[in-house]
């Protein structure tokens, strides 16, 4: 059927302009407040002053991917030992990832050390040494039970939407002290669980986001920072990027403030300079045997993570200002819980104590954070026979170095560690304690985009005072 002109009604030229000016005004005006807040916003990665004298110049975060239990490594529960077996005495979370059981004590005997008498597990030897060094924090607690949310919420900030990681708002925020390597460099990430989306800048310029070397498919050995070996001459690489580089703000003179164009250029320059300093980083041939042994790179269940702990020595000495070391997907112990967590605990444990040590003897540890966990607890009941869900109401992390005060144990969980119960630290309040030992006030390090100023803690976040050194 063949629709009537007579039914359309007239809109004559003066209506028509009436009735769409407000659309050509808004139009006009985001695109003005588009450029005069792209004109400001800084695409290089020079350094910044801080907002206050910092305490930590660098961060080395260990990621325990999969989420260890803190009933078996760090938050040691009498009672849950004394209560094995039993039916928990009190709800459970109303929303949970699988059906468990009756509570489950550790199989793992706990001994205190140090003056400090931190409790910790027999799967962790090594790290106990340092026990007077760490600031253990029991209480941290997160939104959400899914790995991938919670690794979000864990490096962004946000469990629903895409937001740039912490690692990405130091750069955004304090530039890097060596303006030949990255400011953020992630050592065999994983490709899953919201995958680039952890490391990645979102809306920040792209060249803050963080420079991954491998994968969690990638021996360490094997993982390198990509595409940095060229075939071309760095001479006649340097014509090409200068000839490109002209080509490109001569675009941005007919553009105006392009964010992806003036990422691109900035990028460009980062890995020709990359080609001679990344090698040299990469390089540890001139390691001693005995650092080589202390790291556990020459034998078998430690080398991969010690090699990784080596390389995160190495670029903090070069002054990168954020590295992050991931043993993945090896903690979620739904089951065959003694087994896999003691095997897990042996791949890192030798090697994040000869970090702790390399990094004092070095006089690094005063103004390097150590930063140890994963995305979520476990729960004290059992799932199976022999595991634990994932919690995302109580894990342990632990800090060493970077103006924490050492040899404390902070916060508490209830009796059997499935609850944050004392002095409760959310992932919010972690991140502003953390951006506070940087120097930058978490509410003053924003970002305008989509009409709005985003901070990594969003609206929330309380720096936890009590577990900084005065």
């Amino acid at each position: 059927m063949i629709r009537s002109h007579r039914n359309i009604p007239h809109l004559s030229r003066r209506a028509a302009l009436r009735q769409s000016a407000v659309g050509f005004g808004s139009l006009a005006l985001s695109s003005l407040l588009a450029e005069e807040s792209n004109a400001a916003v800084r695409r290089d990665l020079s350094i910044q002053p801080p907002h206050f004298a910092p305490r930590a110049k660098r961060i080395i975060f260990l990621f325990m991917h999969g989420g260890p239990s803190q009933v078996d490594t760090f938050d040691y529960k009498p009672q849950l030992q004394k209560d094995d077996n039993k039916p928990l005495p009190f709800a459970k979370p109303r929303v949970v990832s699988a059906a468990t059981g009756n509570l489950l004590k550790s199989p793992f005997q706990f001994q205190q050390h140090g003056q400090s008498g931190a409790w910790v597990s027999e799967l962790f030897p090594n790290v106990a040494r340092h026990a007077d060094d760490l600031t253990i924090v029991r209480s941290v607690h997160g939104s959400n039970s899914r790995h991938g949310a919670a690794l979000l919420e864990l490096h962004t900030g946000s469990d629903t939407f895409v937001r740039p990681s912490l690692g990405s708002w130091l750069g955004y925020g304090l530039g890097t002290e060596n303006q030949d390597l990255p400011s953020y460099i992630t050592i065999c990430p994983s490709l899953t669980h919201g995958g680039a989306n952890n490391w990645g800048s979102a809306f920040l310029p792209a060249v803050y986001a963080g420079t991954p070397m491998g994968n969690a498919g990638t021996s360490s050995d094997q993982a390198r920072i990509p595409f940095i070996e060229g075939t071309t001459k760095s001479d006649l690489q340097r014509l090409e990027l200068d000839l490109l580089g002209r080509l490109n703000r001569q675009r941005l003179t007919e553009t105006g403030p392009d964010s992806d164009l003036e990422s691109r250029i900035e990028s460009f320059e980062l890995a020709f300079r990359l080609q001679r300093e990344a090698p040299l980083v990469q390089d540890i041939s001139a390691e001693t045997k005995e650092t080589l042994d202390a790291y556990g790179v020459n034998s078998g269940p430690t080398k991969d993570f010690g090699l990784q702990c080596l390389m995160a020595r190495r670029f903090a000495e070069r002054g990168v200002r954020f590295i992050q070391l991931s043993h993945s997907y090896k903690w979620d112990q739904h089951g065959n819980l003694k087994a896999d967590h003691r095997r897990n605990a042996m791949e890192v444990d030798q090697p994040i104590s000869a970090l702790l040590t390399d990094l004092k003897e070095r006089g690094l540890l005063e103004d390097t954070l150590v930063w140890w966990g994963g995305e979520f607890g476990r729960t004290p009941v059992a799932q199976g026979r022999d595991g634990r869900d994932h919690n995302p109401h109580a894990c342990t992390m632990w800090f060493c170095g970077g103006g924490m005060k050492p040899g404390i144990q902070y916060g508490e969980t209830d009796e059997y560690g499935y609850y944050a119960v004392r002095d409760k630290v959310h992932f919010h309040d972690l991140h502003a304690t953390i951006l506070h030992q940087m120097g930058l006030d978490h509410t003053k390090l924003t970002y305008r985009y989509a009409g709005r100023d985003f901070r990594l803690t969003d609206v929330h976040g309380e720096i936890v005072h009590d577990i900084l050194d005065a």
